[in-house]
């Protein structure tokens, strides 16, 4: 294959992806501003969410680069079954994506503590971020199994794809669930 085929290749499976991804940041940046009443409820979640929808990418898109990189090895089938190397890849995903989201709550609370500035109490701060990490990382992990699977049976380079499904993912339903979460934390407390 020419670079120019190449080129044009990648470019044909990442445009549709891309577009998709364009409007789930829309979507996710509508859901931020149905959350401006929450802020003055939990001082400090606005400083979390950067951080959170980051970490979402960091740590499905290495989850998605190992199943990639699988793939293209031929050590995973792209279906769901009990395979080792699969299911080692996505526990360790699921406890770095829990555990990062509660270190996101304390160092949020701690980091505006010591600037002095107002905060939601720690357990709030916790909550919320931990109902989120899970609720997202659960669809995640699901989401970008079955689309890396699909687009890989049809043709599509998976490297191509995992960046725009993990940050499209984890931008409309980490808002969506931290919605949730804040719902939650506000009924129970």
């Amino acid at each position: 294959m020419s670079v120019r085929e190449e080129f044009w290749s990648i470019y044909r499976e990442a445009l549709p992806i891309l577009l998709i991804a364009l409007g789930g940041g829309l979507f996710a940046g509508l859901v931020l501003e149905g959350m401006v009443e929450s802020v003055e409820r939990f001082p400090g979640l606005l400083v979390m969410i950067p951080v959170f929808l980051a970490t979402r990418g960091n740590v499905y898109g290495a989850l998605g680069g190992r199943i990639s990189s699988g793939l293209h090895q031929g050590l995973i089938e792209p279906k769901f079954e009990r395979d080792q190397r699969l299911v080692n890849a996505v526990t360790a995903s699921f406890i770095n994506g829990i555990g990062i989201s509660i270190v996101i709550g304390v160092i949020t609370w701690l980091a505006l503590l010591i600037l002095g500035w107002e905060v939601a109490a720690l357990y709030e701060l916790v909550g919320i971020m931990l109902i989120a990490g899970v609720l997202t990382s659960v669809v995640l992990i699901f989401g970008l199994l079955a689309l890396i699977f699909a687009g890989f049976k049809y043709g599509y380079d998976p490297d191509n794809l995992v960046g725009p499904i993990v940050t499209t993912l984890g931008d409309i339903f980490g808002m969506l669930f931290m919605l949730f979460a804040i719902g939650i934390v506000e009924v129970l407390i």
